[in-house]
């Protein structure tokens, strides 16, 4: 992701594969974003993304990056 500070506003939001509809969970700091998608089951955690104003990243891909 390009935008990597902490204070930098993202939009969390969960994408499931059965379902093309993406549910915005949370928008504001990466750092808020980051605690709240750690705190979601395994299977939710599978179906986050962050978005920026110029980047799309899986939380998996950050969590266990």
């Amino acid at each position: 992701m390009r935008t990597t500070s902490s204070t930098a506003t993202v939009r969390l939001y969960y994408l499931d594969e059965n379902d093309a509809v993406a549910q915005t969970l949370f928008y504001g700091p990466l750092a808020e974003a980051m605690l709240l998608a750690s705190q979601q089951p395994e299977e939710v955690q599978a179906g986050l993304w962050f978005a920026t104003e110029n980047d799309v990243v899986a939380f998996l891909d950050l969590h266990d990056g």
